[in-house]
C-alpha cells in the first residue's frame, strides 16, 4: 500500500517522473513546459543569478501554470520543485528560502546536507520536502531530519551521483523507509521508469535527457553532445565542485584537460553560491550515463509524449 504523501503527489502527474534540478540548465522555461506535459519540473534556486532574478522566476512559473490549469481544466499540471543546496557554503540559502516560502512552492528539494529547520519551513505552508541521498546511513539521516521524500542518487546519475548500484540502494533504504521515494541513475526512456517502480521506487528521477531539449538553457554544442554521447563518454570526479559527480569527457578535453587524469579537489573548498564558479565551470558539462538513449534534440514535451508511450508497451509487455 502506497503512502498517503506518495498517493497524493502522484494523482497529480500523468506518469511518475520527477525532472531533476539541473546546474545552469533548468531554467523557467524548461519547468514550465514539465510540468504542462505531466511531471514535476524542478529548478535550482542558485541558478537564478542575481539573487534577486528567483522570485521572478517563481512568479512567472506559478502565473504561467496557473494560467494552464484555468484553460485546461481536463489536464491540469504537475507541481513544480525548488532545489535548495543547504550546505554551509550556501551563503544565499536564508534569502532563497524567504522567497520559496513566499510563493508558497509545492515541493524543495534539499541537496548536501540534511537540515530540520529547513524542513520545518517548508511544513509550515503545506509543502512538502525530498532529499537526495546516495547511501543507506545518509537516508536514514534525512529521515530522522524531517524528509517526507528520498531521492536515491545511484551509480551513473548526472550530477553528484553515488556509487552503489540502483538496486543496492533502493533496497537498503526500503527495509526502514515507505514514504516517497525517487531513483536518479541514467533513466532516459520509458521502460527504465517502469523499472525504477519496479525496483521499489515510487518515481523515476530524469535529468540528464532534458538536456537535449528545446527549452534547456545549454548551448547547441552541449545538447548535440548529449545526442552523439554515450555512457563511455562519462567520467566521475570531484575536481570541478569538491563533490563527486558525472561529466561529459569531451567538455574536459576542450577546457584543455585530461579527463582520465584530474586530481581530486579539497570538499572545504566548495562555493555553490558563488558567482565566479559559476562562470569558471559553464563549460563544463554535466551529464550521467542514460545518454545513450537521447537520440534528438526535441521539444521537453515531445520527449515525455515518447516517455509515455514506452512506459506504456514496456507495462504491456511486461503484464503479458
Amino acid at each position: 500500500m502506497r503512502h498517503p504523501t506518495t498517493t497524493a503527489l502522484r494523482s497529480r502527474l500523468r506518469l511518475p517522473v520527477i525532472g531533476s534540478p539541473m546546474f545552469i540548465i533548468s531554467c523557467p522555461d524548461l519547468v514550465i513546459a514539465q510540468c504542462k506535459a505531466g511531471i514535476v519540473g524542478s529548478v535550482p534556486a542558485l541558478n537564478a543569478r542575481p539573487q534577486s532574478l528567483l522570485d521572478e522566476w517563481l512568479h512567472r512559473i506559478s502565473e504561467e501554470l496557473a494560467d494552464h490549469d484555468a484553460a485546461n481544466p481536463d489536464r491540469p499540471s504537475a507541481p513544480f520543485a525548488v532545489n535548495q543546496i543547504v550546505h554551509r557554503s550556501n551563503e544565499r540559502l536564508d534569502a532563497d528560502m524567504a522567497v520559496i516560502e513566499k510563493h508558497r512552492v509545492p515541493i524543495v528539494i534539499t541537496s548536501l546536507g540534511a537540515r530540520t529547520d529547513v524542513n520545518d519551513a517548508v511544513h509550515g505552508w503545506g509543502g512538502v520536502t525530498f532529499h537526495d541521498v546516495i547511501n543507506r546511513q545518509f537516508a536514514a539521516k534525512a529521515v530522522e531530519k524531517g524528509a517526507d521524500g528520498l531521492i536515491a542518487v545511484a551509480a551513473g546519475a548526472g550530477g553528484h551521483a553515488g556509487t552503489q548500484s540502483a538496486f543496492a540502494l533502493i533496497q537498503e533504504i526500503r527495509q526502514f523507509f515507505d514514504g516517497p521515494l525517487a531513483l536518479s541513475g541514467s533513466i532516459a526512456n520509458g521502460g527504465a521508469v517502469l523499472a525504477a517502480e519496479a525496483m521499489g521506487a515510487d518515481f523515476a528521477y530524469v535529468g540528464s535527457a532534458f538536456i537535449a531539449t528545446d527549452e534547456a538553457n545549454a548551448s547547441d554544442a552541449y545538447k548535440q553532445a548529449i545526442v552523439d554521447g554515450a555512457a563511455a563518454d562519462i567520467v566521475y570526479t570531484s575536481y570541478f565542485t569538491g563533490v563527486h559527480g558525472n561529466y561529459l569527457k569531451p567538455s574536459i578535453r576542450a577546457a584543455g584537460m585530461d579527463p582520465d587524469a584530474l586530481p581530486d579537489a579539497d570538499p572545504s573548498k566548495m562555493n555553490f553560491a558563488g558567482e565566479g564558479q559559476a562562470k569558471a565551470w559553464k563549460e563544463i558539462w554535466g551529464c550521467g550515463q542514460g545518454i545513450g538513449a537521447v537520440t534528438a534534440v526535441q521539444p521537453a514535451a515531445a520527449f515525455i509524449d515518447r516517455l509515455a508511450d514506452e512506459y506504456a508497451a514496456a507495462r504491456a509487455r511486461v503484464c503479458n
